[in-house]
């Protein structure tokens, strides 16, 4: 069996209407660089993306809200599942490489009692105007660029293909799933429904690694590392990281909420549980130079590394 690597990267590395193309392809670029590295390298690589600039447009346009939040998060998988798929299939071909590409619409499973369905804190969707704030029929906050819907973001539990994805995998494929943090679901009565949240990708991304015993978790990011102090003249950027002092930076507020602390808990969380395991965080285009110590930073088990200090 080859080594299994789920590589997670950011809605806002894809090609998006009204959005830095130009930026966009070169972090795309990237993605792609180190997909086809990762499989010469000998690992099988599961793909998984977020989602949240395309989702805002498409419900901008959505005037009469005829659709809900789930059917969008399905809608946008297939859009970026198929813009990623030609790109790559396009780099194998060239390549002389046998793997081909699969994209498959993922559900995860969510807890419907879960707490955070009474705390809706995700914002979703384009600024609100006014008229829209007093007659939807929504949960709405104020954010730094306006009000916005929010809605849930609950715990992942599991995803409901993992068993199609694990065989697509052995059969060599290079699966895209997973994308926005799935289209989350519950049961009602004996059957699943569509639930109005989202699920963070980075958490989906590390439960989905878990769940198909991956022996890496990367997430390409803009950011080239994890730092201590970001933006400050104190800045310093973190070569290796245990789960234990991730936890310890975190509780003293070196994360960010809406940023690096959901990457940093999913990266933590799946050396966590899976010690022989390993987890960077780099840039796009950097994977295996991150594998290698030389960028990026490295999460392992705290019973390898918990003697020592970030550095």
């Amino acid at each position: 069996m080859k080594r299994i690597a789920v590589y997670a990267l950011g809605g806002n590395a894809l090609r998006s209407p009204g959005g830095d193309d130009e930026r966009a392809a070169a972090v795309l670029a990237g993605v792609m660089s180190d997909v086809v590295d990762l499989l010469e390298a000998g690992w099988s690589v599961v793909l998984t993306h977020g989602n949240g600039p395309q989702v805002g447009e498409l419900m901008a346009m959505d005037r009469t809200r005829a659709h809900s939040l789930s059917a969008w998060v399905a809608a946008t998988q297939g859009m970026i599942g198929h813009e990623l798929s030609l790109n790559l299939h396009a780099i194998l071909e060239r390549r002389e490489r046998p793997e081909r590409t699969v994209v498959m619409a993922t559900h995860v499973e969510v807890d419907m009692g879960d707490t955070a369905f009474q705390r809706p804190t995700k914002p979703v969707g384009p600024v609100l105007d006014a008229a829209t704030v007093m007659s939807a029929d929504w949960d709405i906050a104020e954010t730094i660029h306006g009000p916005r819907r929010v809605v849930a973001s609950p715990k992942p539990l599991n995803v409901v293909e993992i068993d199609a994805i694990r065989h697509l995998v052995e059969l060599g494929a290079v699966v895209v799933c997973g994308g926005g943090g799935g289209v989350p679901v519950g049961w009602n009565g004996d059957h699943r429904v569509g639930a109005p949240a989202v699920v963070d990708k980075d958490l989906l991304s590390c439960r989905l690694a878990l769940d198909l015993e991956a022996d890496l978790l990367v997430i390409g990011t803009a950011t080239d590392s994890v730092y201590t102090d970001f933006g400050t003249e104190q800045a310093k950027a973190l070569r290796t990281i245990t789960p234990a002092q991730a936890a310890e930076l975190d509780a003293d507020g070196h994360f960010p909420n809406g940023s690096m602390r959901p990457k940093v808990r999913a990266l933590a969380a799946f050396v966590e549980q899976r010690s022989d395991g390993r987890s960077v965080l780099c840039l796009p285009g950097q994977a295996l130079a991150a594998l290698r110590g030389d960028s990026g930073t490295t999460f392992r088990s705290n019973n390898v590394l918990d003697q020592e200090s970030p550095s």
